[in-house]
């Protein structure tokens, strides 16, 4: 079945940078769109950044000149690049993936396991 992989997170001061990564596997027969969620405990879970296979990209207006999506269509691999960190970037980050998988034909939702971001002096 697919399979999202995260990795990157980890501990970082204010004004650090962090780079995530996404990894899809399995069976994929097109992907249309990545894109990368948060949650604050306690609160709703909101998109970061997105982009789709076209390449356009969407960004909250809070990481907006901080960090950038991108995007290895060769390895079906998403990234982040946090630069500038600030505390209010601490959450938890979801990797989202919207394609057709296997013999299906309708476009479906696959969601990473999540990955911890702590921005703390």
């Amino acid at each position: 079945q697919v399979q999202l992989v995260e990795s990157g997170g980890g501990l970082v001061q204010p004004g650090g940078s962090l780079r995530l990564s996404c990894a899809a596997s399995g069976s994929i027969f097109s992907i249309n769109a990545m894109g990368w969620y948060r949650q604050a405990p306690g609160k709703e879970r909101e998109l970061v950044a997105a982009i789709t296979s076209g390449g356009s990209t969407n960004y909250a207006d809070s990481v907006k000149g901080r960090f950038t999506i991108s995007r290895d269509n060769a390895k079906n691999t998403v990234y982040l690049q946090m630069n500038s960190l600030k505390p209010e970037d601490t959450a938890v980050y979801y990797c989202n993936v919207e394609g057709v998988f296997g013999l299906g034909y309708k476009v479906s939702h696959y969601w990473g396991q999540g990955t911890q971001v702590t921005v703390s002096s």
